[in-house]
């Protein structure tokens, strides 16, 4: 547990780190395969897991495509905001536009959990402040680990507990044709 690690401080050891990943425009499958190449092409970067792809309607913003979501998890030795960066690398080189706050996009990656760290920036927040609502976040990381839990300034909370109470649960479609590889 490093919860007295700083966003900016590198961790004396790797740390585990749950990533989400959404596309919704261009090849999604593809977009999404190759990202998770990517982010495990990066130096103290390594890809452990990834989860099962769901299907879901856009959450917030303009009228758009359907995204497809999956989770990563990796294990890191770069500081919480190097991290951030190399997510925000692995974004733009599949043509990720920022133009529309929450509109569509061929790449998001989001930091959901850094280790246990509760912290925030303007660059950043963690555990990502929206988790806990997302059930497309939820459900993939909780087919990871059962036992899964979102670090909070009140404690963790487990994901099994959340994840009842997110309104877009019964929106999820599982994509089992679409599966997303550990790097080797």
């Amino acid at each position: 547990m490093n919860q007295d690690l700083d966003l900016d401080e590198q961790p004396e050891r790797p740390v585990r780190a749950v990533l989400a990943l959404g596309s919704n425009l261009g090849d999604r499958e593809a977009t999404l395969r190759s990202a998770v190449i990517d982010l495990d092409g990066f130096e103290g970067v390594k890809v452990r897991l990834t989860s099962p792809v769901l299907e879901t309607g856009p959450v917030g913003g303009p009228e758009q495509p359907d995204y497809l979501n999956a989770v990563v998890v990796v294990d890191t030795t770069l500081s919480a905001l190097e991290l951030l960066a190399v997510c925000q690398q692995v974004e733009e080189g599949h043509g990720r536009v920022r133009t529309i706050h929450w509109g569509a996009r061929t790449l998001d990656i989001d930091i959901i959990t850094y280790d246990d760290l509760v912290a925030s920036s303007h660059q950043l927040d963690l555990p990502h402040p929206l988790a806990a609502e997302r059930a497309f976040v939820l459900q993939p990381w909780l087919a990871l680990d059962p036992h899964a839990c979102l670090p909070g300034p009140q404690g963790p909370q487990r994901v099994i507990d959340l994840l009842p109470l997110t309104l877009d649960l019964a929106e999820l479609r599982p994509r089992p044709d679409v599966v997303i590889e550990v790097p080797r």
